[in-house]
């Protein structure tokens, strides 16, 4: 008689991105020595190199050194955020715990001693570490149960950092939005705005009067606009904070957001259903 055994769970899988060679064999070494189950499957020497990679294997976890030439840790966790899911996925992958790696940052510490990100500090000492990645399994473990706590607000948490860390390079919040409405150009408070919706070509832009589209996506209307005014609920969508209306969950559980003034519904995807924990 056969016996049926359960199938294992997928391996976790990891990928970290250091511009120093030695940095990354080392936080590998200690990595190996405090979670053995973790699979490394891909090392960047800069941020360019950990989106692709991030894209390339969709792992669970990535560990970002915070400052790399080109592209900072920061920047790059800003591109893994907007990263499409997999074609082959039938629901939007969960975006990767991310862990920056660091050497004493003032700014980048106070934030992650906070709670509202991981850190390891250069170089990685393993009782650190084991921390950390007790933090991380435990999130994993509950991904998508009803007790898995509320996550911190990411967009919010790197548009901080990469001001504090690069306020040279820091672009300027958005006050107006330009915007093709019939055969003119009309200029939009960002304020009025209710929310933006991107499609493949053209971003929508609807107030309370006016449906306009811009030519900007979402990717880039995230590093320009105000993260405290408009949350990103989904990889095409940015609401303003001021018009939700409530949340409400549809008969497949998915989050729907009302927006206040339209009957338009805006769906929340699984990676920012953390944003409306408890409401």
């Amino acid at each position: 008689m056969s016996t049926t055994h359960p199938s294992a769970a997928p391996p976790v899988r990891g990928v970290i991105a250091d511009d120093e060679r030695l940095m990354r064999d080392q936080l590998k070494a200690r990595l190996s020595e405090v979670w053995p189950e973790l699979q490394i499957v891909g090392e960047a020497k800069n941020g360019l190199e950990a989106v692709d990679l991030v894209a390339e294997h969709h792992p669970d976890v990535v560990f970002l050194d915070i400052r790399m030439p080109g592209l900072s840790g920061v920047d790059a966790a800003r591109r893994i955020a907007q990263l499409p899911a997999p074609e082959d996925d039938d629901d939007e992958w969960s975006l990767p715990e991310i862990v920056f790696i660091t050497a004493y940052d003032q700014y980048a510490i106070e934030a992650f001693e906070q709670g509202v990100a991981d850190y390891v500090l250069k170089p990685a000492e393993r009782e650190r570490l084991g921390v950390t990645v007790t933090r991380i399994q435990q999130r994993l473990a509950l991904r998508g149960t009803d007790d898995e706590p509320p996550a911190p607000h990411m967009q919010q948490l790197l548009h901080k950092l990469s001001a504090k860390l690069n306020p040279a390079g820091t672009p300027p919040v958005l006050k107006w939005i330009q915007a093709t409405v019939g055969q003119a150009i009309q200029m939009i408070p960002i304020e009025d705005v209710l929310f933006f919706i991107s499609d493949e070509k053209y971003t929508r832009v609807q107030t309370a009067t006016i449906e306009a589209l811009i030519r900007k996506p979402i990717k880039e209307l995230v590093d320009e606009i105000d993260p405290d005014l408009f949350w990103q609920i989904h990889r095409s969508t940015l609401v303003n904070t001021h018009c939700i209306a409530g949340v409400t969950r549809d008969l497949r559980g998915r989050q729907i957001v009302s927006i206040k003034g339209s009957n338009e519904k805006l769906e929340v995807s699984r990676s920012y259903t953390h944003l409306f924990k408890g409401m």
